[in-house]
């Protein structure tokens, strides 16, 4: 394996469904700007998970919410669709690092799984944990739209792009 020129930058991969993206999503994001040159935020299309929001919408979201935060953040961020393996898209990328949130020692065992396969799979792609703020540490997207079907306030949980879009697609689905 070569060394890595001056000039070349590193390209990270955060990846998710990111149904809806949530403050500890964008917590996340904003830290991993810091350790790559270049994020992108890659939203996997997994429809087995039934997802609220379709992938186009849920690219969107992501985007507009880069956007909103500005600086570095939206300046060295992009949001890419994906239905491969991550390490195929990794590959096509060409990022050597993914970034994974964890929020608390459940998520850890899954991921940890999830690295080690990654790892055999492609080794020359490194896998950085990072965990959640303490402010974070229980908003999950799966929570928050539990919260929000049931009438409460997620105001806190999301950034205020996708609050919008929550409430407007929960009153469509009352319709």
């Amino acid at each position: 394996m070569t060394e890595m020129s001056a000039t070349a930058s590193r390209i990270g991969i955060y990846p998710g469904t990111f149904d809806p993206v949530t403050q500890g999503h964008m917590d996340i994001i904003r830290r991993a700007t810091r350790i790559v040159d270049k994020l992108i935020v890659g939203v996997a299309i997994n429809a087995g998970k039934g997802p609220m929001f379709g992938v186009d919408e849920r690219c969107t979201l992501v985007e507009e919410a880069l956007k909103a935060a500005g600086g570095e953040v939206a300046a060295r961020t992009s949001v890419k669709p994906f239905s491969s393996l991550l390490m195929q898209f990794a590959q096509e990328n060409g990022s050597s690092t993914i970034l994974r949130g964890l929020r608390a020692v459940s998520d850890f065992e899954y991921e940890f799984q999830m690295a080690g396969m990654n790892a055999r799979l492609s080794p020359e792609v490194e896998t950085v944990f990072l965990m959640a703020s303490e402010k974070q540490q229980f908003v999950s997207s799966r929570f928050v739209k539990e919260i929000a079907r049931l009438g409460g306030d997620v105001t806190e949980f999301v950034p205020t792009n996708v609050l919008n879009r929550l409430h407007q697609k929960l009153a469509e689905e009352k319709e």
